[in-house]
């Protein structure tokens, strides 16, 4: 396994998207889509473990995170996010499994219903017909950042808040990679406030409209795994899912909420490599 190298995507309006590539050249791609108000650096372990069992990975900062470009306008619609997402796909030879969580799961639903078709998709916590109060729980949560805060120990806090079943890390390094310390001495999320604008029940709509789509795929092996405690994807939910489209695997893991991977990876990992196993198999 060969160490992470960064890349460089343009956009069609210019917007520079950033990702990690790992294993380059390798045979078998998979991109990892991370959740709105995160960066590439949430899927750290899920890639280096990816990577370590052959695949090519590219793992990108969605544009208005990270180390990527905002747009000129502020505003991060279902569309455009797809359409970064296909440009990078089509920038890859061979073959293509996407993992996306949470908005980068969304980003690929609408990409399948447009006509896109991968060798596999992995859901993280999200689903078409996902709760609409999880989904305001997930933005009011970007929103208690958008002033800043006085410290990392001051954000880290704030997380748990969201997140109390998580055991609180001992060290906030990792947390640093999602923050800026800007001039005024205040740390600030490293994303676009933009995305706060984004019209959840416009988003919910645009997602319901996927179901049908995805019904009717052929040959496109789909994996959802929830948290269990999630409440964006509740097990209720996770089940009309399936009824609508029986051909999707439906995995949930003990003790995790919405950021799964981040919560329980090694189990997160096992979900997904079981199934990729079968689906994707490397060689």
């Amino acid at each position: 396994m060969s160490d992470p190298k960064l890349l460089k995507f343009t956009m069609s309006d210019g917007v520079k998207i950033i990702a990690d590539i790992w294993n380059a050249g390798n045979k078998k791609t998979i991109l990892l889509a991370h959740g709105g108000g995160q960066t590439r650096h949430s899927w750290a372990g899920t890639a280096r473990l990816l990577a370590q069992s052959g695949y090519q990975v590219i793992n990108y900062d969605a544009r208005g995170h990270g180390d990527s470009g905002w747009s000129e306008d502020n505003a991060y619609p279902i569309e455009r996010r797809w359409s970064d997402m296909k440009k990078i796909c089509d920038c890859i030879n061979g073959p293509i499994a996407i993992i996306g969580a949470s908005m980068g799961g969304v980003s690929a639903l609408y990409g399948v219903s447009s006509g896109y078709r991968p060798k596999a998709l992995v859901l993280v916590d999200i689903v078409p017909n996902a709760e609409r109060s999880g989904m305001q729980r997930v933005q009011s949560f970007m929103r208690s950042g958008v002033s800043g805060f006085s410290s990392v120990a001051d954000a880290a806090d704030t997380v748990a808040k969201y997140n109390p079943d998580r055991p609180r890390p001992k060290s906030t390094d990792g947390l640093k990679k999602n923050l800026r310390l800007r001039a005024d001495g205040r740390w600030y999320w490293h994303w676009d406030p933009g995305m706060l604008d984004m019209d959840i029940d416009e988003e919910r709509a645009l997602l319901a409209r996927t179901v049908d789509s995805l019904a009717k795929v052929d040959n496109l092996p789909v994996l959802m795994v929830r948290g269990e405690k999630s409440d964006v994807v509740k097990r209720a939910t996770a089940d009309q899912f399936h009824q609508r489209v029986p051909f999707v695997q439906l995995v949930s893991i003990r003790g995790a909420g919405h950021m799964v991977a981040g919560d329980k990876n090694d189990h997160f990992f096992d979900a997904i490599s079981s199934f990729l196993k079968i689906h994707y198999q490397v060689g």
